[in-house]
């Protein structure tokens, strides 16, 4: 059977906080009935992407976006591979997903994650939401890497922060990534937490001069410095998501006609 509308892919980069800009992108979608056929997420992309696909509305994910204070997740742990040992984090998304597993998705989902030892790129595709969740959000230095098989699994972002090629080989038609990234000025680094995280933003622009976002349409929501770790500004992050996508709508909708045109 010929298809009259092209199947739409999701790139939901990694950005920690910033992730939740991608709530605002997908509350567009839900207005403007613009279909998700298949989504692809790094760190808080994974999240927000398996939990929209799981059938959470964009007033849905508002409302959980409040679990995300660091009270909720935080579990300190001795220092050895890491500062948190990601258990409570697990637990959270166990709850969220309630126990799914990724294949019983009718949205299909993907999944990226890092392998230490091996250096590649790891992508879950079935198997328990909750442990792919928790082991492509473990920023290096923060949380403790998730162990799963022979793999030792960090944050997705490491390797491909904004995974539009995961989705084209997913089979979408065209492809619409969401990069949250931002690089300030004068970048706060006072604890930690930021001299980590900041190491991670100098690593991702470094991947983007060296590898281009192959995408459709690619959405830059974030346009003022919010740090990746602070989940306290999620009303403003997820209006500047909203307001990348109704500035990129127009673009969507002229390339969903462009591709009819070259079917009929």
């Amino acid at each position: 059977m010929v298809k009259d509308q092209p199947s739409i892919g999701l790139a939901l980069g990694s950005g920690g906080a910033r992730g939740f800009a991608h709530i605002g992108v997908l509350e567009v979608f839900e207005e403007e009935g613009i279909p998700v056929d298949f989504i692809a997420g790094s760190s808080m992309g994974a999240v927000i992407g398996t939990l929209m696909a799981l059938g959470r509305s964009a007033d849905d994910l508002k409302q959980l976006a409040g679990l995300f204070r660091r009270k909720y997740y935080i579990d300190f742990t001795v220092p050895r591979m890491g500062l948190v040992s990601g258990k409570r984090l697990e637990e959270l998304f166990y709850m969220l997903t309630k126990g799914e597993m990724l294949e019983n998705l009718d949205t299909p989902v993907t999944v990226v994650t890092t392998d230490l030892n091996s250096g590649e790129r790891v992508l879950f595709t079935d198997g328990s939401m909750a442990k792919a969740l928790r082991a492509s959000i473990s920023i290096p230095g923060i949380f403790v890497p998730a162990r799963y098989g022979d793999h030792l699994l960090v944050d997705g972002g490491v390797i491909d922060r904004v995974p539009a090629n995961v989705v084209t080989e997913m089979g979408a038609d065209l492809v619409v990534a969401v990069d949250v990234s931002y690089f300030p000025e004068t970048p706060s680094t006072s604890s930690i937490y930021d001299v980590i995280i900041q190491s991670m933003e100098i690593m991702a622009r470094e991947l983007v001069k060296a590898k281009k976002i192959e995408a459709d349409i690619l959405m830059e929501p974030i346009v003022q410095a919010n740090n990746a770790i602070v989940f306290d500004d999620t009303e403003s992050l997820i209006q500047q998501g909203r307001e990348e996508a109704l500035r990129q709508l127009p673009q969507i909708r002229e390339k969903i006609e462009a591709w009819k045109g070259k079917r009929s």
